[in-house]
């Protein structure tokens, strides 16, 4: 069970006001811009630079893993895929580990450089042309294929930590995000059926070996929401809290997740699929995987909300947990 992220924003901004010194930091402005999984400000320093610096939730990543989460985004803008750059403390690691204002625990704290855009998620909505909404999840799939590329011939740091998205990670025992077929909320129905997807999914996870990939580490949470569509019209990709090891049919699987009721989902799906492929080989094998991994995608969220009553997402988890057994049903398990 995860902590809860309960600090008001008060707390929460002495916590960010106490870690600038780490950086040498004396901005002009602290702007509170996310609460959610973690917790963004945005500095803006006397040069007009701009930073996000991030709260980490408790719980969640232990500071070995968010170090590795920066050995990784370094890795990938070494390799030409442009993503938020970290910056590293006075000393030399990656975060700062803070008190919170009442002594009892802690928050590692990191700091990325500031990246001026509009969320994809907010462009797909507004914009009517369905060849230019096409054409964004187009660049989508190569950027995708690009991280893929530089993370299947990857050998990271002996030290490297981060979770898989492998069968223990989805349907093991102690999964990542839960066990969604446990939940308080399931009914003796809902419970035997989403516990039956779960013994099918590992069994037919067990005939994708990831030594036979395509398996490395994967962004894992790359929807339109955390990707920015830049003043230029280039996209960049952030939030890598989530990234891991798993198979890369779960990164489109995640891109493509809840689009299917658009009128021009066929059109975003052969648009990413067929950019992915400019950068990067993908089987009709590989692509047959898919559906597999957007109903993993429903699933796993069920557990994840779950677990996060403080930020209000147990609203409306019911008829989320209905659907879901109507996919499975449907998936034919």
């Amino acid at each position: 069970m995860l902590e809860p992220n309960d600090l008001s924003n008060e707390e929460l901004q002495d916590i960010a006001e106490r870690a600038l010194p780490h950086w040498g930091l004396a901005p002009d402005a602290i702007e509170l811009v996310s609460r959610s999984e973690n917790t963004v400000f945005k500095l803006v320093l006397p040069d007009t630079r701009a930073f996000a610096l991030r709260i980490h939730r408790p719980g969640y990543h232990t500071l070995q893993e968010l170090e590795s989460e920066l050995v990784w985004t370094e890795a990938l803008n070494k390799a030409g895929v442009h993503v938020p750059v970290g910056v590293r403390t006075l000393t030399g690691p990656g975060y700062a580990t803070i008190p919170t204002p009442d002594g009892e625990s802690t928050r590692a704290v990191g700091l990325v450089e500031w990246m001026e855009g509009e969320l994809l998620s907010s462009v797909v909505e507004r914009e009517q042309d369905p060849n230019r909404v096409a054409a964004h999840f187009a660049e989508m799939g190569r950027i995708i294929a690009a991280c893929h590329n530089q993370s299947i011939d990857w050998t990271p740091p002996n030290d490297f930590r981060r979770h898989a998205f492998d069968i223990p990670g989805y349907v093991g025992s102690e999964p990542f995000w839960g066990r969604f077929w446990d939940i308080p909320l399931l009914t003796p129905s809902q419970r035997e059926i989403l516990g039956q997807a779960r013994r099918a999914i590992a069994e037919m996870l067990r005939g994708l070996d990831p030594q036979d990939g395509p398996y490395s580490m994967i962004h894992a949470d790359l929807h339109a929401h955390n990707v920015l569509v830049r003043p230029d019209g280039a996209l960049q990709i952030f939030d890598f809290d989530d990234a891991g090891w798993g198979w890369h049919q779960y990164d489109l699987a995640v891109a493509l997740f809840m689009l299917d009721q658009r009128p021009d989902y066929d059109l975003i799906y052969q648009a990413m699929m067929a950019g992915y492929r400019e950068v990067r080989p993908f089987s009709t094998e590989a692509e047959s995987w898919l559906p597999l991994f957007l109903l993993l995608r429903h699933l796993v969220l069920i557990s994840w909300q779950w677990e996060r009553p403080e930020l209000g997402r147990r609203v409306g988890l019911g008829d989320w947990v209905a659907e879901a057994c109507r996919l499975v049903e449907n998936f034919g398990f």
